[in-house]
């Protein structure tokens, strides 16, 4: 049985993408409340082990697998760019002890892979050095910085233990119709297969269809859903002129329509909170444009989930709409996290064929 562990939960998509790749969420580590709940009520089994500051790896269950999207406050480029130095993302350094204590005990058995995720930002973080802190971190190894500072949006490390390989996935690419850029990070301590999972030339539906097979509710970004929902909810796109807001709001149709994407453009990356507005266009039914926030149904649908995954919590009360608007923007598109444990679910079966 594959096993997964899950540091800085949310709600549960890396669970939620193991599981339907035949990898077990064993436990997680979250410390917001509702987040918490949600996760819960999908995943009544999984142990909750609380702040992952007071965790150690020693003395947790292993797993094969550690996911972690650390804390991007920091990095992000529309927060505060103090990098791994900042409170929040610092905690990446808890992660890699948590991975590295547990290795210790396991004599090097787990976990077999870990994988992290974080905004582009990463790359660019402290001219650079962020990213790079990032490898030695995961490797213990010298690692020079490339040319200009810029490091490119994939790459590898490949003769380390743990090689480690990256790659900033889009989640439009990935049965969504959000342009949502993330780094994925996987670190492979028992092989030389990172690469193989992050680059991986399988077409994107074949690899996510073979998720179906896990009986879980198909996620409501597929393709399918995805174009239903620009017929439902239109070409939408964030703006935040205020002049142009207000010409759109007196019916100016040259303006709202000014402030409308192409309908093959995806919607703007979703924010951790309930103030974003959207321009709705309706092509079929014009009289019905309108500016306004997304509900939580489209958001959930723009992240990949299954309608409805954060509307109740565990004991059954519904969360509050800027609760489920905060987890749903601080989460990860279901598509690219599933594209990620479709890799190491396939990579861990070999092994034990072989």
């Amino acid at each position: 049985m594959m096993t997964l562990g899950s540091l800085f939960d949310g709600i549960g998509v890396f669970p939620l993408s193991g599981i339907r790749h035949g990898i077990k969420p064993v436990w997680a580590s979250e410390i917001e409340k509702s987040p918490i709940s949600i996760t819960k009520k999908h995943f009544p089994n999984m142990e909750h082990l609380g702040d992952i500051s007071s965790l150690n790896g020693g003395e947790v269950s292993p797993v094969d697998v550690v996911t972690f999207g650390s804390p991007c406050q920091n990095l992000s480029q529309i927060g505060d760019r103090i990098g791994l130095a900042g409170e929040k993302s610092g905690l990446f350094y808890d992660a890699i002890r948590i991975i590295n204590q547990m290795r210790e005990v396991t004599n090097g058995k787990y976990p077999t892979f870990a994988v992290w995720e974080n905004v582009p930002g990463a790359f660019s973080s402290g001219m650079g050095a962020d990213f790079r802190a990032v490898i030695e971190t995961f490797t213990n190894c010298e690692i020079p910085m490339p040319d200009k500072n810029k490091w490119a949006a994939a790459g590898m490390v490949p003769d380390t233990n743990p090689q480690i390989a990256w790659r900033c996935l889009d989640s439009k690419y990935f049965r969504s119709a959000q342009s949502r850029r993330r780094v994925f990070l996987v670190a492979d301590y028992r092989g030389r297969r990172a690469g193989e999972i992050l680059f991986n030339p399988e077409p994107i539906n074949e690899i996510l269809e073979v998720g179906a097979e896990s009986g879980l509710p198909i996620p409501a970004g597929d393709r399918n859903d995805a174009s239903q929902s620009r017929r439902d909810y239109a070409e939408i796109r964030c703006f935040r002129d205020r002049k142009m807001r207000g010409g759109a709001q007196y019916n100016n149709p040259k303006m709202f329509l000014s402030a409308i994407s192409k309908p093959d453009t995806p919607c703007p990356t979703l924010l951790a909170r309930d103030t974003q507005r959207f321009s709705i266009h309706y092509p079929d039914n014009p009289e019905n444009d309108i500016i306004r926030k997304l509900t939580p149904k489209e958001c959930e649908i723009l992240m990949g989930l299954p309608v409805g995954w954060t509307e109740y919590g565990y004991d059954g009360k519904a969360i509050s709409d800027s609760a489920r608007y905060k987890a749903l923007g601080n989460s990860i598109v279901v598509g690219c996290a599933e594209y990620v444990m479709y890799g190491i679910s396939k990579a861990l079966r070999e092994e034990v064929l072989n």
